[in-house]
C-alpha cells in the first residue's frame, strides 16, 4: 500500500495563494520522507468555512486556477470548491486529484452537507450523489474518498438524519480498495476528539482496510480546529498527528510503527521526525487533557484571528479581576507581551487590592501597563445627567449608574485603540454573557472576546493552569493569588460581590451548562433558581447578538451556533 502523507496546515480563509504555497511546500516535506500520495484538508486550498466567499463570481475559478498551478513532487489529493453543475447553481464541496504530469481531475463530491450548529453547508453548496473510488480496478492502490460529514452518518452521531451512509456506500465496493482518505475540517469543541476517533475506527472496522482523516488545524473567526488527525486499521490500531500544530504526518500503512510525523510549526530548517504512538486497539478512548486543550484553543483562537487580520497589537481593561487577567495571560501567551497593553481605570468604588492586583499581572506578564483615574470623568458624568435624570428621582433605575462607568472604561480602551491602531479584547464570560451580567457598549467593547465561551469556573480552572505551566518553565505564576481567592466584584458600587445579584458561580454554571449545551433543566437546584436563571437568560439575548466573535470549545457557544429569536415568545 506504499507510505501516505496528511498535510495538517492552517489555512487562511480566502488567502488562495498562501494557501498554495503552504500546500506544495508540506507536499515537498512528505515526498522527502518517502511519501507517494499527499492529503489535504476539506476546502484547503481556500480555507474552511469560506462562507459567503463562495458567492462571489470568481471565487470557485481562482481556487481552481490555483490547484492547476501547484508544483508538486508527488500527486496529491486536494480539498475544493468545484463549480456548479445543476439547476441551483451551486459549487460542489470536492475533491481535485493532481497527478504528477500536472493533470488534474475532479473526482469527488461531498455528499453529506451539514446544516446544524455552527454549519451551514445547504446555503453553500451542491450535494454529490455518487460513492469515489480512484485508481483501475487489479491497479495499486485504489483508494476511496470522502470528506469530512460523510464518515459521521456511520456512527450515528451526525445530528441530521440523512438518507446515505457513504461509509455503508464505500463498503460495498471496497473489496480491492486499497484505504480510503477523509479529507476534514472538524471544529474543535472539549468532547469532540474522542467521538472522531470513534468515527474513524468505525469506518475503517466497516471497509476492512486502513482510513485516513486529515484535519485542519487553526483558528478562523470563531471556529478553532484543532488538527489531530487520525489514522486507523480495521482491528482498531490508530496513530495520531500531534494536535495544535502545522504537520505532515507520514503514514506506512502497512507498519504503523513505523510512521511519523514532521512539525512545521518548528523553525528549524533540519526539523528532525517525531515518532508517533502507536494506540492499541484495547485502548477505547485517548486520553485528554481537557484544561490544556481549552488553553490551547483560546490562545489559538486569538493568535490566529490578530494574524489572519493584520492586527499587531491588543488592548484591554485590567481590573484586577480573574476575567481580566486570564484574557492578558492568554494574549500574551498568543502574540508576546510586547503585543498587548493593559489599562488600569479605577474609579471612586475602586479597591486598593484590585488596583495593585492589575499593576502586579501586567508586571508579571513583563507586559505594557497603563494607569489612568476615571473617577473625575465618572462624578462629571453624573453630574451632566442629573438634569435628565434627577438623583432623587425614586422612579429611575439606578443600575444606570454603574453602566457609566462600564461604559466610561470602554471609552477609555476604544479611544486607546483607535489612536494606536490596536484591537480591544472583551474580556467576558459566558456566564456572565447568558444572563447579562454585563454592560453593552462597556465591558462589551472589543474585536474579540478569548475567554467569551468559557463560564466562570471554567475561567478559574484556566487561571490555576496558566500558573502551573509558567511555574513548571521557571517563570513567575503570573495571576496573583489574591486575584484567584478575593470574592469576584465588578466594583461598581460600594463593597459588591457578584453573589450580591447572582446565585454562586458553581450553581450557575450548572445550571447554564446544562440548558445550553443540553436543553434540559437542572433539577439538583430549587426551582425558582434555576427559573430565575433561565428567565434572566432569555431577557438578555439582545446582548448576546452584539457580543465580540469568541473561540468555540464548549459542545455549543453563543454566535452562529446560537440562533435564538429576540422579540419571542415561549
Amino acid at each position: 500500500m506504499g507510505v501516505v502523507a496528511l498535510l495538517q496546515l492552517n489555512p487562511t480563509v480566502g488567502d488562495i495563494e498562501f494557501n498554495a504555497s503552504r500546500i506544495e511546500y508540506a507536499a515537498s516535506i512528505a515526498e522527502k520522507y518517502g511519501a507517494t500520495l499527499a492529503i489535504s484538508s476539506e476546502l484547503a486550498i481556500c480555507g474552511y468555512p469560506p462562507r459567503d466567499l463562495l458567492l462571489g463570481e470568481d471565487f470557485v475559478d481562482s481556487c481552481i486556477l490555483a490547484v492547476e498551478k501547484l508544483n508538486t513532487p508527488i500527486p496529491l489529493l486536494i480539498g475544493s470548491p468545484l463549480k456548479a453543475k445543476s439547476e441551483r447553481n451551486l459549487p460542489y464541496n470536492g475533491v481535485i486529484h493532481v497527478n504528477l504530469d500536472g493533470e488534474i481531475k475532479e473526482v469527488y463530491h461531498k455528499q453529506l452537507l451539514p446544516t446544524y450548529d455552527v454549519f451551514d453547508e445547504g446555503r453553500y453548496f451542491e450535494a454529490g450523489n455518487s460513492v469515489c473510488v480512484i485508481g483501475q480496478h487489479n491497479s495499486s492502490p485504489r483508494i476511496g474518498v470522502t470528506i469530512c460529514e460523510d464518515a459521521w452518518q456511520h456512527t450515528g452521531h451526525a445530528p441530521h438524519d440523512y438518507d446515505i451512509d457513504p461509509i455503508r456506500q464505500l463498503s460495498l465496493v471496497s473489496e480491492d480498495i486499497s484505504y480510503s482518505v477523509n479529507l476534514s475540517a472538524s471544529p474543535y469543541h472539549t468532547e469532540k476528539e474522542n467521538t472522531r476517533v470513534e468515527v474513524v475506527r468505525s469506518a475503517s472496522k466497516t471497509l476492512g482496510h486502513p482510513y485516513l482523516l486529515c484535519n485542519q488545524v487553526g483558528g478562523n473567526d470563531d471556529l478553532i480546529f484543532d488538527g489531530a488527525s487520525i489514522v486507523a486499521w480495521p482491528d482498531g490500531t490508530m496513530i495520531q498527528a500531534p494536535a495544535w500544530k502545522e504537520a505532515v504526518l507520514i503514514v506506512d500503512l502497512e507498519n504503523p510503527v513505523e510512521s511519523f510525523f514532521i512539525d512545521l510549526d518548528d523553525s528549524s530548517i533540519n526539523t528532525k521526525p517525531t515518532k508517533v504512538e502507536v494506540i492499541s486497539s484495547k485502548q477505547s478512548t485517548i486520553v485528554q487533557n481537557s484544561g490544556k486543550d481549552i488553553l490551547e484553543a483560546v490562545t489559538i483562537g486569538i493568535r490566529d484571528y490578530c494574524r489572519k487580520s493584520s492586527i499587531k497589537t491588543v488592548v484591554l481593561g485590567v481590573s484586577g479581576g480573574i476575567d481580566s487577567a486570564v484574557t492578558a495571560a492568554v494574549a500574551c501567551r498568543a502574540l508576546g507581551p510586547d503585543a498587548v497593553h493593559g489599562i488600569s481605570m479605577p474609579m471612586k468604588y475602586s479597591s486598593e487590592h484590585s488596583k495593585r492586583d492589575a499593576r502586579d499581572l501586567m508586571e508579571r506578564l513583563d507586559s505594557n501597563f497603563h494607569h489612568i483615574e476615571l473617577s473625575d470623568l465618572q462624578v462629571a458624568s453624573e453630574k451632566h445627567l442629573q438634569d435628565i435624570i434627577p438623583k432623587n428621582d425614586e422612579d429611575a433605575n439606578l443600575v444606570y449608574l454603574e453602566n457609566i462607568q462600564a461604559r466610561l472604561r470602554g471609552l477609555t480602551v476604544m479611544a486607546y485603540a483607535n489612536a494606536y491602531g490596536a484591537m480591544a479584547l472583551a474580556t467576558g464570560n459566558k456566564s456572565e454573557l447568558a444572563i447579562g451580567y454585563c454592560t453593552l457598549y462597556g465591558d462589551m467593547c472589543g474585536g474579540y472576546a478569548p475567554i467569551g465561551d468559557l463560564y466562570k469556573t471554567e475561567v478559574y480552572e484556566l487561571a490555576e493552569l496558566i500558573n502551573i505551566e509558567a511555574e513548571k518553565i521557571g517563570k513567575v505564576a503570573p495571576i496573583p493569588e489574591s486575584t484567584l481567592t478575593k470574592p469576584p466584584s465588578a466594583e461598581l458600587r460600594p463593597e459588591q460581590t457578584d453573589q450580591d445579584s447572582l446565585p454562586p458561580y458553581n450553581s450557575l454554571d450548572n445550571i447554564l451548562e446544562d440548558w445550553i449545551e443540553r436543553g434540559v433543566k437542572n433539577s439538583e437546584y430549587d426551582e425558582k433558581m434555576v427559573e430565575w436563571v433561565l428567565s434572566t437568560m432569555k431577557s438578555n439575548e439582545h446582548k448576546r447578538w452584539q457580543m465580540p466573535p469568541a473561540p468555540r470549545v464548549s459542545i455549543r457557544s453563543f454566535g452562529q451556533g446560537w440562533r435564538q429569536p429576540l422579540a419571542a415568545k415561549k
